[in-house]
């Protein structure tokens, strides 16, 4: 729209969260819920946003600029209600004119669609004020929209104030307002603040209006659930879960198959190709990226990662790690900060990678630790590996070349090289470089002492074990076999 000023009120404490954290920094669905807001309010493409702020000003005011860079921060120090922010807001803007619409910042299943329709209805009708409201099935405790037979409306009337008939009205104040500036402007110096809490409220302008012999209208909008504010935890979880059905239902309507939507959770963020599956149990977080065909779960958690084209991820937890397509992650595998696993490649069972850059085709199939590494294209690192990329000061860096081979239970002390096409027998300590080809070895020659057990735990269990299986050979080797045929 060509001249259109969003003011979005993010001044007060939250005292029902019962947190350090200011409301409307608390997360769900990926981001706060002050970013639900203004990534909806962003969809209007307005002239200008500005955001009321007040407590926690230091943490709220930049948090606002990571989505709204050229915001306006209106500061207002004394919190005597949303006519006074308004007032505020319009103080560090006086020339606006067109249209001006306020909300609040603590409801994060606004939809930047619906703004629209609201801002466009409003501008048509050419009102003074517009209200977004709701209908619900039990308004007990809303503001009622009271409505003339026009369909403009009369009033807006609180539960405590309400007679029986206006009660049964289940047409419900969202709080999210539309005006023409020039009222709006006009309207503020006006309001009073007799009442119980001594707040100027901005939806006495309603009244004004109606007194200015102005047109007041409403938008009925088509979720109620988007006009939804959290002001305690188990609101917050349960708008969480709202947020998240309707992710699931929208993604799966684009051709993702989610198999169980109740256990499957996607931020807000996350991008998923077509014919992607998801399995019970996963968790998608963040910036995280599913490619076509790729099979995510059970019980997977991935944070900001990026899954190629057709790769399968099992019971994996994944931070910042990058998969490559078709490859194979999991069960149980961790993957931290870093890990950056090429095509066709694999990491398997109980692996645990962190800076780690595994090409195309190599494979850490079991059991292992790679920490700092590099691992080239088409190598096998052997069952019981660790990279022990740490010396208790400094962290050091492992780089295994293409198409080696690994043996099981080595470990590799950083830095340190192996070559291309070079192989480590099974129990090595690899402490120096190994050329390409060559085979590292560093066991001694296998050394037995006989009769151990029964020397040094006599009377037990292993011990008795040892002298019967020890019988028969010294009977072979001492005494002659008589055949049971003669």
């Amino acid at each position: 729209m060509d001249n259109l000023t969003v003011i979005v009120l993010a001044a007060g404490g939250g005292t029902r969260m019962k947190s350090k954290t200011m409301k409307v920094l608390h997360r769900v669905g990926g981001r706060s819920m002050v970013g639900h807001v203004l990534t909806a309010v962003q969809a209007m493409e307005p002239q200008r946003v500005v955001a009321v702020i007040g407590n926690q000003k230091e943490q709220v005011g930049p948090h606002v600029r990571e989505y709204v860079p050229d915001c306006i921060l209106a500061e207002q120090e004394v919190l005597d209600g949303t006519g006074g922010a308004v007032q505020v807001a319009l103080e560090q803007c006086p020339d606006v004119t067109g249209t001006v619409i306020v909300l609040a910042g603590d409801a994060p299943l606004l939809r930047g669609e619906s703004l629209k329709a609201f801002a466009a209805e409003h501008e048509a009708a050419e009102r003074a004020v517009s209200i977004l409201t709701g209908q619900v099935d039990d308004p007990f405790g809303y503001g009622r929209v009271i409505r003339n037979h026009e369909g403009d409306v009369e009033s807006i009337v609180e539960e405590k104030d309400a007679t029986d008939e206006q009660r049964a009205v289940r047409e419900i104040n969202s709080g999210i307002l539309a005006f023409e500036a020039e009222f709006l402007k006009s309207a503020l110096p006006r309001l009073g603040n007799d009442n119980a809490k001594g707040e100027y409220y901005l939806t006495d302008t309603v009244h004004l209006a109606r007194e200015d012999g102005l047109t007041v209208g409403a938008h009925l909008v088509d979720d109620v659930t988007e006009t939804e504010a959290a002001n305690d935890r188990a609101q917050l979880a349960r708008l969480g879960r709202l947020l998240n059905d309707r992710i699931t239902d929208d993604w799966m309507r684009r051709g993702v198959t989610i198999m169980d939507p109740a256990t499957t959770w996607i931020e807000a963020d996350v991008v998923l190709e077509p014919d992607v599956t998801l399995l019970p149990g996963t968790q998608l977080l963040g910036a995280t990226v599913v490619r076509e065909d790729a099979v995510v779960g059970p019980d997977t958690t991935l944070e900001d990662c990026e899954v190629g084209a057709g790769a399968r991820v099992v019971r994996t937890h994944g931070k910042l790690a990058v998969i490559g397509a078709g490859a194979s992650v999991g069960p149980f595998a961790y993957l931290r900060p870093g890990t950056q696993l090429g095509a066709d490649g694999k990491i398997g069972a109980f692996v645990e990678t962190k800076n780690a850059q595994i090409h195309d085709g190599a494979k850490v199939p079991h059991l292992s630790y790679v920490g700092d590494a590099e691992i080239g294209e088409g190598t096998n690192i052997g069952a019981g590996t660790i990279f022990a990329n740490y010396d208790g000061v400094d962290k050091h860096r492992t780089v295994v070349g293409r198409q080696a081979r690994t043996g099981s239970n080595n470990t590799f002390v950083a830095p340190v090289s192996i070559g291309d096409g070079a192989s480590t027998a099974g129990g090595t300590v690899v402490r120096r470089d190994v050329p390409p080809g060559a085979l590292a070895v560093s066991s001694s020659p296998q050394r037995n002492i006989e009769h151990w057990a029964q020397r040094k735990r006599p009377g037990s269990a292993q011990a008795a074990a040892a002298a019967a299986a020890d019988a028969p050979a010294r009977k072979t080797d001492g005494e002659p076999q008589v055949s049971q045929d003669s």
